[in-house]
């Protein structure tokens, strides 16, 4: 089972090179389970007892199954995100070099590991406006094969290169495109020829690089999985499946994937947009409810934050908290943060234990080094928008924004099995001391 899953995840990444083709794969899925798309900027006939999904950017999307007893209804939140750290190209991209290379000129894209870019097989995908008339319309591009490749410079001409290099990335992390053939304009020439488009009809283009290293299940008894993006791809295809799985009548069930955690959240479509906000608001007002129910609707609710979580890593277990530090294969990981870099709070975690406990999911905490400052993520910049009680989950890694991540392959259905636990529960406030949950 935990090796099938593994597959299933590999393969859902192997198809997601970017956020805009995992948001699409999402939306296979959701409409492959009968959820229907619904536009923002068009009028919502919203029903109980139906599902429905809403994209923004082509990046970040919400879906919505809604219970048909809402008469104290709540939702259940499960949110993660779809980008991860990468490079992204610029608009004016090829760079020559001395009449014999031709280079991409790139940009980083969140914090990223540089030295496992390296000598290996990348290629470049993303999304490209096409103008039709008066529309411009969107069409996704993946390269599917190997394209360019970021060369080491060697040892004989960097004889301290592993005593500590800090790489710059203009110089250093540019991608070898081509040679002496190789000219200004064979980028958007290409793109165009991938696309069955002419190279004057493109106006806009969002394109990264991409690792081709296949992905990997390995280790003594292949309890390892080792791939790109598992961060955080991993609990944004486990939490969907938690999701199709199970349905509580009096919720309504909410999945959120966000883009652009990695570089803050700030856009339109990140965490601390509106987004959130927006479409809670619209499905309350189109299901007849009043802005009172709204927000009684808001103290009852939860949400699972849920973005991978650092492991112990085997070489510096000094990196990590002396007993709040987690290992892969060995469950879901409960995130604390005295400074509020995690929604967790002794209420949220109890909820979250009690909801592993009925799942028959090990459960385990993790909390940074006094000393040392970790890295944040997406459920409290939302909670800036939508307020309601909050946990902040993850499944255990090694290598984090590494161009290719290890988790554990047990770990995985963990996550699936407590996001049914969750979506199957209804929570109610029931007093300022009780927060209940039931079937």
């Amino acid at each position: 089972m935990d090796k099938k899953i593994s597959q299933e995840l590999t393969s859902f990444i192997k198809k997601s090179p970017t956020a805009f083709h995992a948001v699409n794969n999402l939306k296979q899925l959701l409409k492959e389970n009968d959820y229907e798309e619904l536009l923002e900027g068009k009028r919502w006939e919203i029903e109980a007892g139906k599902r429905y999904f809403i994209s923004r950017n082509n990046s970040s999307i919400i879906a919505l199954n809604i219970g048909n007893k809402l008469d104290q209804y709540s939702f259940n939140v499960a949110a993660s995100h779809s980008d991860s750290p990468t490079f992204k190209i610029k608009e004016n991209a090829e760079i020559e070099i001395k009449g014999k290379y031709t280079q991409l000129n790139t940009e980083g894209y969140g914090g990223m590991l540089c030295a496992t870019w390296f000598d290996r097989p990348l290629s470049i995908a993303g999304r490209v406006l096409i103008q039709d008339d008066n529309s411009y319309i969107t069409k996704l591009l993946n390269i599917d094969r190997d394209l360019v490749l970021i060369p080491n410079v060697a040892i004989h001409m960097n004889r301290t290169v592993n005593d500590g290099y800090s790489y710059n990335k203009q110089i250093d992390m540019l991608p070898l495109f081509g040679g002496s053939d190789t000219k200004a304009g064979d980028l958007k020439k290409l793109v165009a020829q991938e696309l069955g488009v002419n190279v004057d009809d493109i106006y806009g283009t969002d394109l990264y690089l991409y690792n081709r290293m296949e992905p990997s299940i390995w280790g003594a008894n292949e309890e390892f999985i080792s791939s790109p993006q598992l961060d955080d791809l991993q609990c944004a295809y486990a939490s969907l499946q938690g999701f199709l799985n199970r349905f509580n009548n009096k919720s309504i069930n909410v999945y959120a994937c966000f883009d652009n955690e990695e570089v803050g959240s700030g856009t339109k479509q990140g965490a601390d947009s509106t987004f959130l906000y927006d479409v809670l608001k619209r499905v309350n007002n189109a299901l007849g409810k009043t802005e009172e129910d709204y927000y009684r609707a808001l103290a009852s609710s939860f949400m699972l934050s849920a973005d991978n979580a650092h492991a112990l890593h085997p070489n510096h277990p000094e990196k990590t908290d002396i007993n709040n530090c987690v290992y892969l294969n060995e469950g879901v990981v409960i995130k604390s943060h005295a400074g509020q870099k995690y929604t967790s709070d002794a209420l949220s975690i109890a909820v979250f234990k009690g909801l592993c406990k009925q799942a028959k999911v090990p459960v385990q905490f993790f909390a940074n080094r006094s000393d040392s400052l970790g890295g944040s993520t997406l459920g409290n910049i939302a909670m800036a928008h939508v307020s309601m009680n909050s946990v902040d989950i993850g499944l255990p890694q090694l290598a984090m924004h590494s161009s290719y991540e290890t988790a554990g392959i047990k770990d995985t259905y963990y996550m699936i099995k407590v996001m049914e636990e969750f979506f199957n529960s209804h929570f109610e406030e029931t007093s300022t001391h009780e927060l209940k949950v039931t079937k």
